[in-house]
């Protein structure tokens, strides 16, 4: 049975306060457990931001949604989603302007599927192809509703680390094997900085959270709760 952390509890309740619900004792994944207008809702709480240790923040991600770079992680996702083990999730980051786009993807794809293929992969790959700044990140966790893989290109003065560092603590959350059973929300706070909004926006849409989840709420340190919108791309 997962124990929740004090952070996790005080955004629940939180969230109980916001809408005037009655909250009970979570059991197994389940935080805890709201009963609004006579139904009964799962809260998954997840904290997030950087690991213990950091010395500093990273910059918020400034990505680019234009056809190449939507085009480059769309091929890559049609390409590899079907060789990604059941409990893993592959990140992809890359520095933008993208240089020759096909022959990246094409290189890109190869490496991932080899590295896929090999029982002691690393957790992280780095690597310049064709003039492209790349990283690679094979996460523990996922659900078979959520996608496998997911791309982000950034700005080159941008740093992805809080997309990594945001998707890492969802995923620990999302294990193979979990059934969403009636409604389940998501609750998504911080301990100490700001809630990274956009970092969680980008990250839950990726992954399709919205399949998972009936609502994603936001709560920050002081207590405040908002929705967060989350459409998959």
């Amino acid at each position: 049975m997962r124990r929740s952390t004090k952070i996790e509890r005080a955004a629940t309740q939180a969230v109980a306060r916001r809408f005037s619900a009655t909250l009970h004792e979570g059991r197994g994944s389940v935080d805890a457990y709201l009963t609004v207008a006579g139904t009964r809702i799962a809260l998954l709480a997840i904290l997030v931001g950087s690991p213990a240790g950091r010395r500093a923040q990273p910059t918020k991600p400034r990505l680019r949604f234009d056809r190449v770079a939507l085009g480059l992680v769309d091929r890559l996702r049609t390409a590899l989603e079907g060789t990604v083990p059941e409990g893993r999730t592959v990140i992809v980051t890359i520095a933008a302007p993208i240089r020759l786009a096909s022959r990246t993807t094409i290189v890109l794809e190869e490496k991932i599927r080899k590295l896929l293929a090999t029982r002691a992969a690393p957790a992280r790959l780095r690597d310049t192809i064709h003039g492209n700044e790349i990283e690679v990140h094979f996460l523990k966790g996922g659900t078979a509703r959520t996608a496998k893989l997911i791309g982000f290109v950034h700005n080159p003065d941008s740093d992805p680390t809080l997309l990594i560092d945001v998707a890492r603590s969802l995923l620990a959350r999302l294990r193979p094997g979990e059934r969403a059973t009636g409604s389940r929300w998501l609750v998504i706070t911080s301990k100490d900085d700001p809630v990274p909004i956009e970092a969680s926006r980008h990250v839950c849409s990726q992954l399709g959270v919205s399949d998972v989840f009936q609502r994603t709420l936001v709560v920050t340190p002081a207590g405040q709760v908002a929705t967060l919108r989350c459409h998959r791309r």
